[in-house]
This record gives C-alpha cells, structure tokens and sequence, in this order.
C-alpha cells in the first residue's frame, strides 16, 4: 500500500487554507469495506500532518472519532456539516468519493479547544494511494 500526504507545518491554530481538489478521474471508488486499509493508512497520515513542529508533541497521541465515506455522514449530528463542505468546495463527484476523520488529541485537553480536534479530508488515488485533500483543523 501507498500513501501520500500533502505536507504542511502546524501551528498552534492553523487552519489550511488551501483546498486541494483531486480530480475525479484520479480518484477511486471506496465502501466502508476499505475501513480498516485507512485506519493502517492513517499511522503514517496523522503522524505526517500533524506530528511536525514546535507542537508535534502535542499531536502524538490521537484517537478517531469519525472515519466514514462522506455520504454515509447524512444525518449524523458531528458529521453531517463537513460532507456540505466537501461538496462546497470540490463538488459533489469528488466529495461522494471522499472520506471525512474527525480526530481527538487527548494531550490539548485544558490546553486550546481548536487544536482538541481535527478533521482531514480524504481520497484515495487509482494507484491505491489515500492522500488528504484538505485539513480542517
């Protein structure tokens, strides 16, 4: 299995600006039966995304709060809202592609209640690779 991130270095309250949308044709088609290939996909992706920088630390410890593909997320109070983004921002092909993990990090606990939580938009390439297309927090 592949994986590949899109680096960038974290920062107390950083929120990406930049979305990148892959394109649809790049993109594979997942299930929930792809589940547990993200979550051996995600050991190296949070570590990747989060763990750099003066607050690395910080971010070793995680747990996952949500890991769906995004149109399973309909009606779910947590989730709902990032599968509008996902289409606001890529369009719909691109989001019902996609996946939505919402992640916990135990050590920003009493700390800073942005950090406490992220969410990491996700895809995975023809060539079996998952890869973050845009970072929430």
């Amino acid at each position: 299995m592949l994986i590949s991130v899109i680096p960038f270095v974290p920062s107390l309250n950083y929120v990406q600006a930049d979305i990148e949308c892959p394109e649809i044709e790049q993109v594979k088609e997942t299930s929930i039966d792809d589940k547990d290939e993200l979550f051996s996909a995600l050991q190296i992706i949070v570590s990747d995304i989060y763990g750099k920088g003066e607050y690395g630390e910080l971010y070793s410890e995680w747990e996952v709060l949500t890991a769906l593909p995004f149109p399973q997320t309909v009606g779910l109070e947590n989730d709902a809202v990032y599968y509008e983004m996902a289409k606001n921002f890529c369009g719909q092909a691109v989001a019902d592609k996609s996946w939505l993990v919402r992640l916990y990090f135990p050590k920003w606990e009493g700390k800073s209640a942005s950090a406490l939580e992220g969410q990491i938009f996700l895809s995975k390439s023809k060539e079996n690779e998952w890869f973050v297309w845009f970072r929430y927090h």
